[in-house]
């Protein structure tokens, strides 16, 4: 059953999976974008799963926007007022947005989560409920052979994240994790073709900072049995290609936990917003290829502590509340434990009760450990351009950590073959890009034309570029042209670092072209381009990308160009 709403872009499909297991599917077809900065292609699904056996059991509810839609389908499929209980997966709003309404209508059901998740939905529901918190191996059966066995599964990709293992039907339901944003009809993974590039892009941007997470929940996924569906809570189920698409996340993430090098992130889980601010800066990290290993002062013990703080190559520490007399012996272990080879970054949480972020600051400092990105200070709730600069320090971040090891290698390599490919030289340039409310801008030289009919080239973009996140398939930008011997001050601003907050675009000259995007007013030339496809490499992005207009602004101007010495950095 498919049920539309008068918005055609947002549907509901019901779909049976399994005997008295119903799948309660919202496709949003249009949306664009997810957790934080991530671009998407194929919209995205918020999955729900209903179970009936002698007692009622619902898995997850759904993102607002479907409120109408969602609970007309939930009272056509059962009675709300048998719902035993209402497994909370965790409790980020796409999948617990409507909590509080379901309950309202469910008002025996029992609420099943992580202890974590209870103490943030107590705050998020306005009104007494049931609930008990379940942790790995607790059980729950619901009659006609529906025994529901838990598995904790926190970090994956929030704190509070649990699975749940039907041993009837052999369903693991898994909320974010093996998940993808791809909204289609189909209920299951059949075109493994089409779902791949999703799935992937998906591990990277969410699952990818977790890795050693991941790689613990599997290893209990492992003891449960043998598993026939793995139904998350975003695209398609895995049921075809599941063997396939589980050995992916195998190899990905112990390729991910071997990196040469790792960042701790420390924080308090659901405290103030340190959640969404963490996983904000990992993200950033993650995209430069540095491994990100969260550790949570409250749940994690002193050892853990202590081994990860002697491996890391940088730490990051969300300002943990004063009262926390847990948190401060962890931070105890981190002031005893750092060497002054490490970067270390500090955030506030917009907890009223943090610990003085400067007093913490000046510790690290006076042991000799290097700053990694200047302190974020979170004064407001956050949004999507607080979010964006938590990206951008952890990019900057991982980008410090990079330099620092290539600089070690080149020391000791053999530069014959990367001076010869240091010898190919290539234009300089400036891409700019404008979409929804963000702008951003970056240097690039290599590019390379590639077609005549369309008019079209070719770029590759590192992957820990934000701006990648601007330049996906259909995404427009301006490619502005560098004038040999008047570019030096472009060259200069548009490759320094930012600090978290400030405006790449201040202080430049520009106006904006048809697509919105800017065109610096000190090019040589500039073309208004469309990305149209992409693809993947070891460390960047190839771009096919079209022209649709431009125009030379220096009619007697030259190309500048870029000779480097070597061809194994920039």
């Amino acid at each position: 059953m498919v049920a539309i709403s008068e918005t055609p872009r947002l549907t509901i499909q019901t779909v049976e999976i399994a005997p008295h297991t119903i799948a309660i599917r919202s496709l949003d077809w249009d949306r664009d974008r997810f957790d934080i900065e991530f671009s998407l292609q194929n919209g995205t699904t918020y999955n729900s799963y209903l179970i009936q056996g002698e007692e009622t059991i619902l898995i997850d509810t759904s993102h607002q926007k479907f409120r109408q839609l969602y609970l007309e389908t939930l009272n056509n499929l059962v009675d709300p007022q048998t719902i035993d209980y209402i497994i909370v997966s965790h409790t980020e709003p796409d999948h617990s947005g409507l909590i509080e309404d379901v309950l309202r209508l469910a008002p025996r059901a029992t609420v099943l989560a992580s202890r974590v998740a209870i103490q943030f939905l107590e705050g998020l529901v306005h009104s007494p409920f049931s609930k008990r918190i379940v942790k790995s191996g607790d059980r729950v059966n619901i009659g006609k052979g529906h025994e529901i066995e838990f598995v904790s599964a926190p970090n994956l990709h929030w704190p509070d994240t649990i699975f749940s293992f039907d041993r009837k039907t052999q369903i693991l339901y898994t909320c974010d994790a093996f998940g993808m944003h791809f909204c289609d009809h189909r209920t299951f993974d059949e075109d493994l073709e089409a779902i791949e590039t999703d799935f992937r892009f998906y591990y990277d941007c969410l699952m990818g900072p977790n890795s050693r997470s991941l790689l613990n929940a599997m290893k209990r996924m492992g003891e449960l049995g043998k598993i026939k569906i793995i139904a998350s809570g975003h695209g398609p189920l895995l049921y075809h290609n599941l063997e396939t698409l589980t050995e992916y996340y195998q190899n990905w993430s112990q390729k991910q936990t071997k990196t040469e090098n790792t960042v701790g992130l420390f924080y308090v889980s659901g405290y103030g917003y340190s959640d969404q601010l963490a996983h904000a800066i990992g993200d950033g990290l993650q995209k430069t290829g540095v491994g990100v290993e969260i550790i949570d002062f409250h749940r994690d013990n002193l050892t853990e502590i202590q081994e990860l703080v002697t491996r890391a190559s940088g730490l990051i520490v969300g300002m943990p509340p004063s009262y926390s007399t847990v948190a401060q012996a962890g931070i105890s272990c981190l002031l005893a434990g750092v060497k002054n080879h490490q970067f270390i970054g500090l955030f506030e949480s917009f907890g009223s009760d943090d610990q003085p972020i400067d007093i913490l600051g000046r510790k690290f400092t006076d042991l000799g450990i290097k700053e990694g990105f200047t302190a974020i200070r979170i004064q407001e709730i956050p949004g999507e351009s607080i979010y964006k600069m938590c990206n951008r320090a952890g990019t900057n971040l991982g980008r410090l950590i990079l330099e620092k090891t290539s600089n070690n290698q080149v020391k000791s390599l053999d530069l014959n073959m990367e001076k010869a490919l240091g010898r190919i030289s290539s234009g300089l340039y400036i891409i700019t890009a404008k979409k929804g409310e963000i702008t951003d801008g970056m240097m690039a030289s290599w590019v390379a034309q590639a077609s005549f009919q369309p008019l079209g080239f070719t770029m590759a973009l590192a992957h820990d570029r934000p701006i990648n996140n601007l330049l996906q398939p259909g995404d427009r930008f301006i490619l502005n042209v560098l004038a040999e011997g008047n570019y030096q001050e472009l060259k200069k601003h548009f490759l320094k670092r930012l600090l978290p907050g400030m405006d790449r675009f201040a202080g430049v000259k520009f106006q904006p072209g048809k697509n919105g995007s800017p065109i610096l007013n000190e090019a040589l030339a500039y073309m208004e381009c469309e990305v149209i496809s992409r693809m993947e490499c070891s460390d960047h992005g190839i771009l096919y990308c079209t022209v649709e207009d431009g125009k030379v602004s220096q009619t007697n101007g030259l190309t500048a160009v870029r000779h480097r010495k070597v061809g194994n950095y920039y």
